[in-house]
C-alpha cells in the first residue's frame, strides 16, 4: 500500500531548465544537460525522431 511503481522515489521528477540547440527556446527536460550534447525541446526533439525514419 502506498508504493508506485516506475522507478521513482514517490515524488515529483527533477526537472533541469535548458535552451533548445534548434529553436532556442526556454524548455525543461527530465537530465541534467551536458555542455556537450546539444538539448531539444519537445517539439524539436519530435521532428527530428520523425527525420530519422
Amino acid at each position: 500500500m502506498g508504493y508506485q511503481g516506475g522507478g521513482g522515489f514517490g515524488g515529483p521528477k527533477e526537472m533541469f531548465k535548458a535552451t533548445c540547440a534548434e529553436c532556442h527556446k526556454e524548455c525543461e527536460v527530465p537530465f541534467k544537460p551536458r555542455e556537450d550534447r546539444p538539448v531539444y525541446c519537445k517539439d524539436c526533439f519530435s521532428k527530428r525522431k520523425d527525420k530519422g525514419r
